[in-house]
């Protein structure tokens, strides 16, 4: 796999699932230059709409806006085209081929990430919505399609990741959440099911990965950051090897 040259500090995207602008640039002040990629999702733009993008941006950081659009074709082209100006360098959308074509139309300078399967859906979730094969056959069909639309990139768990990078390429981007260390030996305490570490999932093919509350519920959120960027590094470095 040919990596991108993308700086450690850009590998973690660190998720601002906050309450108030005043508490994300908290956590910009904290992390300092130790990460320069963050998350906004539903909770914090409800709480502070494009302004809190681009503050974050004007700071020198990278943003993903995860919004996961999912409407009608023309009302996801509007959304995307409304939004394309703010300065993010990632855009989440879910949906079939059409909605992603509508945001890809619409984008810009923004990158749009295709949502594959939520990473708090596991079989049993699939089995439930009436769907019968496999989580990973279900993901690469979507990813096939997302790259088909043209979109730049998938988001996928680390589980999936090692299978759509061997089978479709280095051609576009993987952003991998449901980070936790030592993922496969952690409890379930929350709601996250595929679970990988961050090494699995860069070794696996992710470009990015996005981390919340291992970071945020930390004594010393650096030190986890710091730690999680060395596994990187050395996933990296295996692939050169």
């Amino acid at each position: 796999m040919k990596t991108p040259l993308i700086p450690l500090n850009e590998r973690i995207i660190f998720a601002l699932d906050v309450a108030s602008e005043r508490e994300a640039m908290t956590w910009l002040d904290r992390l300092g230059d130790s990460v320069r990629f963050y998350k906004v999702g539903l909770q914090l733009f409800l709480a502070g709409g494009l302004p809190v993008i681009a503050r974050i941006v004007d700071r020198g950081n990278r943003v993903m806006v995860d919004l996961k659009f999912f409407d009608i074709p023309q009302t996801v082209h509007h959304a995307v085209a409304a939004i394309r100006n703010c300065g993010a360098t990632f855009l989440t959308v879910h949906g079939n081929e059409a909605i992603l074509r509508a945001a890809v139309a619409a984008r810009g300078d923004t990158q749009i990430l295709a949502v594959t399967v939520l990473t708090s859906f596991d079989e049993s979730d699939l089995r439930e919505m009436g769907l019968t094969g496999t989580m990973e056959d279900l993901v690469y069909c979507r990813a096939r399609k997302a790259l088909a639309a043209g979109c730049d990139g998938v988001v996928s768990s680390g589980l999936e990741a090692k299978k759509l990078r061997n089978e479709m390429g280095d051609q576009f981007l993987i952003v991998t959440p449901g980070i936790r260390p030592g993922a496969h030996d952690v409890a379930r305490t929350d709601d996250q099911r595929r679970m990988a570490s961050a090494r699995e999932a860069i070794q696996n093919g992710a470009n990015h990965v996005v981390v919340g509350r291992p970071i945020r519920d930390a004594a010393d959120p650096v030190a986890v950051v710091t730690a999680m960027q060395t596994e990187i590094a050395a996933a990296l470095a295996s692939h050169h090897a």
